[in-house]
């Protein structure tokens, strides 16, 4: 393999890719044996990988600068050609789904693989190849519009992350001027960005009709292989969030302006831990890699053969630049079975908190694509992706002297307590979103009541100092999941309380990183329930384990400010 930056990219020639699946379809079909149809199987997932290799290498591209014209017409074009795919993957999953084979196929692959492929089967139909091309075009053009959104700042171009950097300032004007430059960017954006939301929320309603669905939340679920629970018991879960973890935060909330000597907080204050400053991460983003690699060096001998590599083929880009994608993301190249982070360091804790988290899922794709034997099966659903992540963060605390120096254990507060205070927004976006397709006809004037409502619901700590667009309910348009990637973002809080779990573990003193990789090294390979019951730990859509988890994160919020 070579570096990144070297690897040389090719537009996969789509209709040269459906000729070969199909070819090993019919082979597949009339293999006389099981290792024969095996084979063909095999052969056709290294052709689809192939392909997928290189929409991923442009995608990265794509999202590193995206101004590139280069990069951002072969954007539009996968935009506009993936879904064409879909005969070849409808004819290709029917095949595997009738195979005389079968139970041997199930057998090696799982019966979890066959029951994702039901589903997509179901969800697949050659009808809504439009939408899908028009939601593509849409979220696309979102991306686009929020990259290019930047203000002279103290001297410096910002864009949204740049000045979040600056709320983090102990000079509390600084804050405030941060805060509403913020704010007018986002006043600025919203008519175009309610525009697309409006439109996106019309193609996907579209969508989930031509497929029989009631709503589109209906389509989400089950697209999001969510087939052990319903919204039902995610609705209970978000109460469980309001009853048990509304409350803690509330607490951490009046801790935190108690220390910074004010009498409540505005938000432009809440990124602000500590009145003498948050601890910053020591070095340049070089230098944060370097530590990054002790670090993993010294976690176990698997973190080391990971970030290794990782580092040897410089499969990262860190630093923010002009026209670069917002926020971060690990995606993967899965013919070299190698990860990708892709991130914005904007000089506070956040950047340490990405060579943690977003290593998190790297390790994990790392890790499982050494050990299963099609792709398919290296990734699970977001719930299970997201434990790797936020667990990797927490295992992270012993070497945070690396990256802070003496100021480690503010990190450590700083994280833990942050990590509790988000899960009220997470499931706040949550039911938003719900709120957005239960009500398919509404408008931005709604949107904003719907938020604004669920805002004082969950959070109500929240105060925007007076500002009349936030204050009215305008801060739901932050959060691009909304755009993106609808009903995702619940999948943080379940997955926070599933990591809680594995901290619980290892500060009881319990073999907490064995746990660990062998969720890790599951994959996909089984359901939500199945992979949590095989992994050790409750499933956190249950009232008593959101009022567990509370309590502990309570006790060790308590636990770590002892140590400042």
């Amino acid at each position: 393999m070579e570096k990144f930056k070297d690897i040389k990219y090719t537009r996969p020639d789509l209709a040269d890719v459906r000729k070969r699946i199909l070819a090993n379809v019919k082979l597949f079909q009339k293999a006389k044996t099981f290792e024969e149809a095996d084979k063909y199987l095999l052969a056709w997932e290294d052709i689809m990988t192939e392909a997928m290799t290189e929409i991923s290498i442009a995608h990265i591209r794509n999202t590193i600068n995206m101004a590139d014209e280069f990069y951002d017409a072969e954007r539009k074009f996968f935009d506009a050609n993936t879904p064409k795919l879909m005969p070849v993957m409808k004819k290709s999953t029917n095949a595997l789904l009738k195979s005389k084979f079968r139970p041997q196929l199930e057998e090696k692959y799982g019966s979890h693989f066959f029951k994702t492929n039901e589903m997509e089967q179901k969800l697949m139909k050659l009808s809504v190849i439009p939408q899908m091309i028009e939601e593509n075009k849409l979220t696309s053009e979102y991306s686009k519009i929020a990259a290019a959104c930047s203000v002279d700042f103290m001297g410096e171009k910002c864009n949204f992350y740049g000045l979040l950097r600056h709320m983090q300032s102990t000079d509390r004007d600084e804050r405030k001027e941060a805060f509403l430059s913020w704010a007018k960017l986002y006043e600025e954006a919203s008519p175009k960005l309610d525009e697309i939301y409006g439109k996106l929320i019309k193609v996907r309603v579209k969508l989930a009709k031509k497929l029989g669905f009631k709503s589109y939340t209906d389509y989400a679920y089950l697209a999001r292989g969510r087939y052990d629970y319903d919204k039902t018991k995610v609705a209970e879960f978000r109460e469980a969030v309001r009853k048990y973890i509304t409350p803690v935060c509330a607490r951490m909330f009046d801790d935190q302006a108690a220390r910074l000597g004010l009498d409540s907080l505005n938000w432009y204050d809440e990124s602000l831990v500590f009145s003498d400053g948050n601890a910053k991460p020591i070095g340049t983003p070089e230098e944060l890699v370097e530590s990054a690699k002790k670090m993993y060096s010294a976690m176990s001998p698997e973190t080391k053969e990971f970030f290794d590599f990782l580092t040897e083929y410089e499969l990262y880009d860190f630093v923010t630049r002009e026209n670069k994608h917002l926020g971060g993301y690990c995606t993967s190249l899965p013919s070299y079975k190698a990860p990708f982070i892709f991130s914005n360091f904007n000089g506070t804790s956040a950047d340490v908190d990405v060579l943690t988290h977003e290593a998190g899922h790297a390790f994990e794709g790392f890790v499982a694509s050494r050990k299963l034997p099609i792709f398919d099966l290296v990734f699970s659903t977001s719930e299970i992706n997201e434990i790797h992540s936020m667990t990797m963060e927490f295992f992270a605390y012993p070497y945070m002297e690396g990256f802070f120096g003496e100021k480690a254990d503010k990190y450590r507060y700083a994280h833990f307590t942050e990590a509790i205070k988000t899960i009220p927004y997470l499931v706040s976006v949550d039911e938003f979103q719900h709120k957005v397709y239960e009500n398919p006809d509404s408008t931005s004037a709604d949107w904003r009541r719907y938020w604004k409502e669920i805002e004082e619901k969950y959070m109500p700590w929240r105060h925007y100092d007076g500002n009349e667009f936030l204050e009215g309910g305008g801060f739901w348009m932050q959060k691009q999941h909304i755009f993106l990637y609808p009903f995702y973002y619940v999948d943080y809080a379940m997955a926070q309380l599933c990591a809680l779990q594995l901290y619980k573990t290892k500060v009881d003193g319990g073999d907490a990183w064995s746990k660990y990789l062998n969720l890790c090294s599951m994959g996909g390979k089984y359901g939500y329930f199945e992979t949590l019951g095989k992994a050790g730990l409750e499933i956190p859509l249950n009232d008593a384990v959101v009022k567990e988890m509370a309590e502990f994160a309570e006790k060790e919020a308590e636990e770590l400010k002892a140590r400042l």
